[in-house]
């Protein structure tokens, strides 16, 4: 997620709403502009994604473990400094992650094809369907929420979602 920090001094962002303020009846939406619409995004990004990383099929992983499961299936077998660099982590850091999720069955470590010096991290049968579970509870709960929207609102959520791709996009 990209950090306001580099873009709005601490004190902007800290001084932004919590919550959305709403025109009153009978008055037009009053123009947003970036630092406020920034802080409202921010607040209710950081509230679905704190609700949506509760659920795992494995109440046990770690959000850093999920991570990084989540990263090799999506990504096929990765070395672990390969890994540290994408989840922005310090190699020991990752080296005990691996280890945890070896410990659990989840990933395995074998010699890189193509040098013997190297590990390359990837998922067993186990960490892929930990993978596919956490997805299809995350997704079931987005859905049944997104089911109590009329046609319309989930029109403009779909057209938000894609926006705030290109937002995000590095």
């Amino acid at each position: 997620m990209v950090s306001l920090a580099n873009y709005y001094p601490e004190q902007v962002i800290a001084d932004l709403p919590a919550t959305p303020s709403a025109p009153a009846p009978g008055e037009a939406p009053v123009p947003r502009d970036p630092a406020h619409l920034a802080g409202e995004l921010r607040v209710a990004l950081m509230r679905s994604t704190r609700r949506l990383r509760t659920m795992k099929s494995d109440d046990e992983l770690s959000d850093a473990q999920y991570s990084v499961l989540a990263l090799l299936d999506r990504t096929g077998p990765r070395t672990p400094g390969e890994l540290a660099e994408a989840e922005h982590v310090q190699p020991p850091s990752m080296t005990r992650t691996i280890g945890c999720l070896v410990e659990r069955g989840l990933v395995e470590r074998n010699a890189h094809p193509g040098d013997r010096r190297q590990l390359l991290v990837g998922l067993t049968p186990a960490g892929t369907a930990a993978v596919a579970e956490t997805r299809r509870q995350r997704d079931a709960w987005l859905a049944t929420r997104l089911a109590t929207l009329d046609p319309a609102e989930r029109d403009a959520l779909a057209r938000a979602t894609e926006i705030l791709r290109r937002v995000v996009a590095p």
